[in-house]
């Protein structure tokens, strides 16, 4: 983290958020660089190599793929980008292919959080930006299939 915010407080509070290191204006670009060169190295370090002949798991669904070791979603051979959450929501739908899934155990199983307000469209926000993404028609959908009143579905 590079900021001008130079107290503790500020500094502790970066650093629990998620920072690996906290530097201060004015800062001397030649430590900087240093400080990049050794998150590289910690993160090389210990970062698992892949195995050698490692297969990768791939989760298909038609001719919708997921390579859930690099997080590439292929549709018809073409790389679709997408976001973590719409990763999820669509790895647990082709996972569970053929089994209607409601939006509360989708909610569930992205977030792992026990709050769910039926009300809350979050899931419906993310099936609509996924499908937009996949070519997936609300019409009439070749991917997710919306069952009413219950949820969504892969076909198998």
């Amino acid at each position: 983290m590079l900021t001008s915010k130079i107290e503790e407080v500020d500094k502790i509070t970066g650093l629990a958020m998620g920072a690996d290191d906290y530097v201060t204006k004015p800062f001397k670009p030649l430590e900087l660089v240093a400080r990049v060169k050794a998150q590289l190295r910690r993160y090389k370090k210990y970062s698992v190599a892949p195995v050698a002949g490692n297969t990768h798991t791939i989760v298909t669904c038609s001719d919708l793929s997921l390579n859930l070791d690099t997080h590439e979603c292929f549709v018809g051979g073409r790389l679709v980008s997408l976001t973590p959450t719409e990763f999820k929501i669509l790895e647990t739908l082709c996972k569970r292919k053929g089994c209607v899934i409601s939006p509360e155990q989708l909610f569930h199983e992205v977030w792992s959080d026990e709050y769910y307000d039926r009300n809350n469209s979050t899931i419906t926000v993310h099936i609509r930006n996924l499908r937009e993404k996949i070519g997936d028609s609300y019409d009439s959908p070749k991917y997710i299939k919306t069952i009413w009143g219950v949820g969504y579905k892969v076909e198998s």
